[in-house]
């Protein structure tokens, strides 16, 4: 049997990283979606896309950071059984600013990816 695998305890993000992710996170407007590299890259850290996912992770749910609006490349809400339930209130929030989404529960990231 293959020894068990320690569970690495990682702290919140913290610093100039993790502030000017929140920064560009702020920016995407009502109604249009950044996908994690474009946040990474528009904070100055390129191919840095899981670290954006590590620091909306991390944020306090009464955040009045727009988490929601930052999907996966793919055009897609990113589904994990670790969000409980995230997924599915991150798709209808972005439903109520107007997000499009087909019978696949995907969008057209064309149309509502946000180009600052």
């Amino acid at each position: 049997m293959p020894p068990k695998r320690k569970l690495l305890h990682t702290d919140p993000p913290q610093g100039d990283a993790a502030a000017a992710i929140c920064a560009v996170i702020r920016r995407i407007p009502k109604g249009w979606v950044a996908t994690y590299g474009q946040v990474a890259a528009m904070a100055g850290l390129p191919r840095r896309a899981r670290l954006v996912g590590h620091v909306l992770r991390h944020l306090d749910p009464a955040t009045k950071i727009p988490w929601h609006r930052v999907v996966n490349a793919r055009g897609e809400v990113s589904y994990s059984l670790s969000r409980n339930g995230g997924d599915a209130l991150q798709q209808r929030l972005l439903e109520k600013e107007g997000v499009e989404f087909d019978d696949r529960n995907r969008f057209n990231l064309e149309r509502f990816r946000w180009l600052d």
